[in-house]
């Protein structure tokens, strides 16, 4: 008898190929089993999307802080260009909740490249049953 906790249950089926599979690890969250090569490309691009949003968003908080920040003054300056004035306040709020926006984004997005795994991978030690064997 399999536990219905740490059961595998294949997922819908691709043109290309047989089924993936998905597998409960029944902490509430399921890992995606997909190819090697597949399982490469999303942690590459998973990655690099969560480093370039934080940098971003953390660059996006530090103008909404810091009025001599050069981000703030360009933004300043196109507004005047355009004929548009925006009150400082407005602008700070803007930019802090669009600079926390997109860390969270970039963090969800980590997030869910995490719960793919290559076939044959295990799980991690701290979740396995088996005993050691380092001698």
């Amino acid at each position: 008898m399999s536990d219905p906790d740490t059961a595998e249950r294949p997922s819908e089926s691709g043109a290309n190929g047989p089924a993936d599979r998905t597998v409960d690890d029944g902490g509430g969250g399921r890992d995606i089993v997909v190819p090697m090569r597949l399982y490469k490309t999303v942690t590459v691009f998973s990655t690099l999307i969560a480093v370039v949003s934080v940098v971003v968003g953390f660059v996006l908080l530090d103008a909404a802080t810091l009025s001599i920040s050069f981000l703030r003054r360009a933004i300043v300056g196109l507004f005047g260009a355009l004929g548009v004035g925006v009150a400082d306040d407005v602008l700070t709020a803007v930019l802090a909740l669009l600079g926390l926006g997109i860390i969270a984004f970039g963090a969800g997005v980590y997030i869910v490249g995490t719960r793919f795994r290559a076939r044959g991978m295990g799980k991690s030690q701290e979740d396995s049953d088996e005993e050691p064997d380092n001698g």
